[in-house]
């Protein structure tokens, strides 16, 4: 079995450890989630991420999952960023639409309203 030494209280670690058990350094960092409910959570939170206007854009964590060297992790991160690119997309294209809509309500309600005048 493997053993490493901890850099900071010089104890021998296992492999497996993400934490030195004797002072609790973070050795190595834990693997990203790839079960179902994580990942419906990262698609879901890409999807509303823009609608929200990126308040929240640290705590995404589709860049961490692209960065991986796992395939499986790596694919849910390119889903995920493909799904924040629609979503912002989409967002930005209704906010046109929506914002050109009532700029045309309020043209046709002065329009309508100086023709009842007579002008």
């Amino acid at each position: 079995m493997e053993t490493n030494i901890c850099s900071y209280c010089h104890q021998p670690l296992l492999p497996q450890y993400y934490f030195c058990p004797n002072c609790g350094n973070k050795i190595n960092s834990a693997p990203l989630s790839t079960t179902p409910l994580s990942q419906v959570g990262i698609y879901a939170f890409s999807i509303i991420l823009p609608m929200i206007l990126f308040i929240f854009i640290t705590r995404w964590p589709g860049l961490k999952y692209m960065k991986s060297s796992d395939p499986k992790t790596k694919l849910i991160g390119q889903i995920a960023m493909a799904l924040l690119i629609i979503s912002t997309i989409v967002t930005i294209w209704l906010g046109v639409v929506l914002t050109q809509q009532m700029i045309q309500s309020s043209i046709d309600s002065i329009n309508t309203d100086f023709g009842s005048m007579g002008f």
